[in-house]
């Protein structure tokens, strides 16, 4: 770090570079205490650059060799180098620059660059990763053909990849041999891949839309070889969709996937050649739970999509990050929303954007979906960024309707293809193609914070009409500006969905039995009129979540029991759910200041009992709407955030529903406890998880005969997700009966999976997420486990960050025990992984949300992190503005 304080970025300060790169020509000499990297870039200054101007290429942790421009060795004079840029003073029109250095791959740990996992080498360049690998100007808007030659030792690394094709290999003397590959689309760095190793191959093939063959190839190690299968298909799928959907065809003549144990992210999109995380391409029915394979389809899903929304047409800079992420993340929603269940995959999206991004919204690390500005990149690869950027595009895609927003996305990518854009070329092409004006819209990429949608509802019975008043309250800001909001809705009566007819000119769109419209709100408050309404109407509002929005509507309990069991729209019934749950979980909350047991609203338990009992529904919707509200989401609801009241209050009603609908959840798990092949189909997943969260619940009586058959199903399970239930509500149990078969179950759990380093992610992050009061003292024991690997990244999310954030009650000690853990670890991170330990600083930021107590022990910590020296830039960001 060159500063002690590091610099801000912001976006009015962009400019384009002063030199394009128009090829680079690379070699990598792979040695194992060292590797020499030679770059060759063909060099243009750009028309707006003066001829004195000099070049300035990023580089970090990089030992230069030697320099040569246009085949003149260059000397000091020539050129000045630091910690992170290296400058050449004087160059022509067009230039060749010729570049040796050496890099360490075995030392660095940061995992960005070029770098060892295990006993191959791999690649991770975004978003400034490749300065690490060779000098270049590492931005997004400098676009490039890349040559890439590597040579190894054969015997060691057999296998040597990079980006595009294929186009020489041969022998090289000392039993080294190497390959070349061209990838013919100009491309940033970022998006430069390559991997050498030992690996086995899954081959496939793909025939596009327009009768090319395409060589599908998946690397992983020989152990993993049967574990491919989902991936593979899923690759097809997604191929397959994104023609019928969207009109793209594949472009290189081979697609490559490369599974990797070491890696900070989920997977990344280099052009041809895909590096993945194990956890999100690797998955077979006795390893992989089902939320594991709806993982790697979506995943697996997402990269490909890049190959337009992201690398044939890329960012400009880092602010629009959000134009490739947020499309791309929608275009994977609505890809495994078609492949499953679209009201569970809808849910599942929704419930992780109330819960994570709300909180990230009204956080110290706030920021819009097109940021103005940052200090470290890294810390913008967020839920704001990804998530709420997919449900912008998919409030222009509700807008729209499908055919015109297919319209704009046809446009956008005509406009830009080979280019970097930015966000504002993307709304340009939605509107161009439907003919509307979204300048107010831009206020969703604009503005950061949460929206508040205040709703108010009165039916005149003389007149037959309903009158729907929305107020939208801002986020604080003074120059904030109403956001123009779609609000997809419905009126329900006694026997279900009411017919529409919206008064005055007012967008409204509808269904065939004309049940369903969405008002466009675009004022701080607003009035929409319903004629010809018989009978008084519960409204249901913001179906499908149409807008990412926290919509405030005084409805009465009836009114929520109407909704669960009558609205059309799957949402909108599970949304009614966790409504009545979090009333009645906030009634027993304060029950529990004068009472030890307080009672559970009987309207509650009746309306669980009714789903139980209606087999018409889907066992998934069920079994989503039987789930209280997480702890994390009632934090993210509170003023004031009561860790204590928040978890027993919970438990009490939690162990009531289990009390009162025992007999409903034994005929229920009876029901669907049945031995049959392992399908990961929708109709499956279904079955099972209703199963088990009937199993959960049994498992927090008394009964017996539920622990029988827990821990039958813990030893008989046939796949993984039944498995894991059976073992989580074993070890979570907090029956003082069952520590002797909690400690077997642990015990053999590992010994039966200990060769699965994946399974025994699982193992951590039970064990780290178990209620028990001694589950710090656990979580320390096992980062000393021979398991336990603190510079893999898997292992510290299942262990540290199921902790941290998946166990309140005990990180949120009173004591602070748990934060001063925290504390150590990003400590140590900061110097090894600073991407990691600035991403596990989650939890400390939120210090302002809890009770003076907590919040001067958290704040200390925080204050302790920020002392430290050599802070590096990505932790320095997040504490400082925590802190600030």
């Amino acid at each position: 770090m060159k500063d002690a304080q590091p610099k801000a970025i912001y976006l009015k300060d962009y400019r384009q570079p002063d030199y394009w790169i128009n090829k680079t020509h690379l070699s990598f000499d792979l040695e194992e205490e060292f590797t020499i990297v030679s770059s060759s870039l063909e060099l243009t200054r750009n028309a707006n650059a003066a001829e004195n101007t000099p070049l300035v290429l990023h580089g970090q942790e990089l030992e230069l060799v030697s320099l040569h421009l246009n085949d003149k060795e260059l000397t000091a004079d020539d050129y000045s180098v630091d910690d992170e840029t290296l400058v050449i003073h004087s160059l022509q029109q067009q230039n060749t620059l010729r570049c040796v250095t050496k890099i360490k791959p075995q030392d660095n740990t940061s995992l960005e660059g070029l770098y060892r996992s295990r006993t191959m080498y791999c690649t991770q360049c975004e978003a400034e990763g490749f300065r690490k690998i060779t000098y270049y100007l590492d931005r997004p808007d400098v676009m490039s053909e890349f040559i890439t030659k590597i040579s190894a030792d054969k015997k060691r690394y057999p296998l040597l990849l990079s980006n595009g094709n294929l186009i020489e290999s041969g022998e090289l003397d000392a039993g080294r041999h190497y390959a070349v590959w061209h990838d013919p689309f100009k491309k940033p760095c970022y998006l430069f891949a390559l991997v050498a190793g030992d690996l086995a191959c899954v081959e496939d093939s793909y025939t596009t839309m327009s009768g090319r063959d395409i060589v599908l190839r998946i690397f992983v190690e020989e152990k993993d070889l049967d574990k491919c299968d989902h991936a593979m298909t899923s690759l097809k799928n997604s191929m397959k969709w994104d023609e019928d959907v969207y009109g793209r065809e594949y472009d290189l003549d081979i697609f490559m996937v490369v599974a990797v144990d070491d890696f900070n992210m989920g997977a990344m999109e280099n052009k041809g050649l895909n590096i993945f995380n194990t956890s999100c391409v690797l998955a077979k029915p006795e390893t992989t739970t089902d939320a594991g394979f709806q993982r790697v389809e979506g995943v697996v899903a997402h990269e490909y999509f890049h190959n337009w929304s992201g690398n044939r047409v890329t960012c400009r800079d880092w602010f629009q990050l959000s134009l490739k992420e947020g499309f791309t993340v929608f275009r994977d929603q609505e890809f495994s929303a078609d492949m499953g269940s679209r009201t569970v995959k809808r849910v599942e999206d929704v419930s992780l954007l109330r819960t994570m991004q709300f909180a990230e919204d009204a956080g110290p690390m706030s920021h819009q979906v097109q940021p103005d500005s940052f200090i470290e990149i890294s810390n913008f690869y967020t839920l704001t960024i990804y998530e709420k950027g997919s449900e912008i595009v998919r409030m222009i895609h509700t807008l729209l309707g499908p055919e015109l927003f297919r319209k704009g996305s046809d446009l956008y990518f005509q406009r830009n293809d080979g280019k970097a854009a930015t966000i504002d070329d993307f709304i340009s092409a939605m509107a161009d193609a439907s003919g509307r004006d979204f300048s107010q819209f831009m206020h969703w990429y604009k503005q950061a914070g949460t929206p508040v949608v205040k709703a108010r509802g009165q039916y005149n019975e003389n007149d037959q009409t309903y009158t729907l008043e929305l107020e939208q309250k801002l986020p604080s800001s003074a120059s904030a500006k109403p956001f123009h909001i779609p609000v997809a809705m419905g009126l329900l009566g006694e026997a279900g969905s009411l017919p529409l007819k919206l008064q005055g000119q007012q967008t409204n769109i509808e269904t065939e039995d004309n049940t369903h419209c969405v008002v466009e709100f675009t004022d701080t408050k607003q009035r929409f009129i319903f004629e010809g309404v018989k009978e008084e109407p519960v409204p249901a509002l913001l179906r499908g979540f149409s807008a990412p929005v926290k919509l405030q509507y005084n409805h009465t309990r009836d009114d929520l029991v109407r909704l669960m069991t009558q609205d059309d729209d799957g949402f909108c019934r599970w949304d009614a759910s966790q409504q009545f749950a979090v009333q009645v979980i906030h009634e027993v909350m304060a029950a529990l200041v004068l009472e030890p047991a307080p009672k559970v609203d009987e309207r509650f338990i009746n309306a669980l009992r009714g789903l139980l009992a209606d087999s018409s529904l889907d066992p998934a919707m069920v079994a989503l709407m039987l789930q209280l509200p997480s702890e994390a989401y009632l934090a993210e609801l509170a003023v004031t955030v009561d860790v204590d009241s928040i978890h027993h209050a919970r438990k009490r009603v939690e162990r009531k529903i289990a009390q009162a609908l025992h007999d409903d959840f034994m005929r229920v798990y009876c029901d669907y406890d049945h031995d049959r092949p392992y399908r990961a189909t929708a109709d499956d997943i279904a079955r099972r998880s209703l199963k088990n969260i009937a199993l959960h619940y049994l498992m927090l009586g008394t009964d017996k005969e539920a622990i029988s058959l827990c821990e039958r199903q813990w030893l008989n399970a046939t796949n993984m997700t039944d498995e894991l239930s059976a073992f989580s509500a074993i070890v979570h149990s907090t029956k003082s009966s069952l520590e002797e078969l909690k400690t077997k179950a642990i015990n053999d759990f590992y010994h039966k999976w200990r060769h699965e380093a994946l399974v025994i992610n699982h193992w951590f992050s039970v064990q780290a997420s178990a209620p028990g009061s001694n589950t710090l003292m656990r979580v320390k024991e096992l980062m000393e486990h021979s398991a336990f690997d603190i510079k893999n990244p898997n292992k510290l999310r299942s262990l540290i960050g199921s902790f941290t954030m998946r166990n309140p009650i005990n990180f949120h000690n009173a004591k602070g025990e748990g934060y001063s853990f925290l504390a150590d670890r990003i400590i140590y991170l900061n110097t090894t992984n600073p991407q990691i330990a600035a991403r596990l600083l989650t939890p400390l930021t939120k210090w302002k949300r809890y009770d003076e107590n907590r919040q001067n022990l958290m704040k200390a910590e925080l204050e302790r992190i920020k002392v430290q020296p050599k802070l590096s830039k990505d932790v320095y960001e997040v504490v400082t503005k925590s802190l600030g």
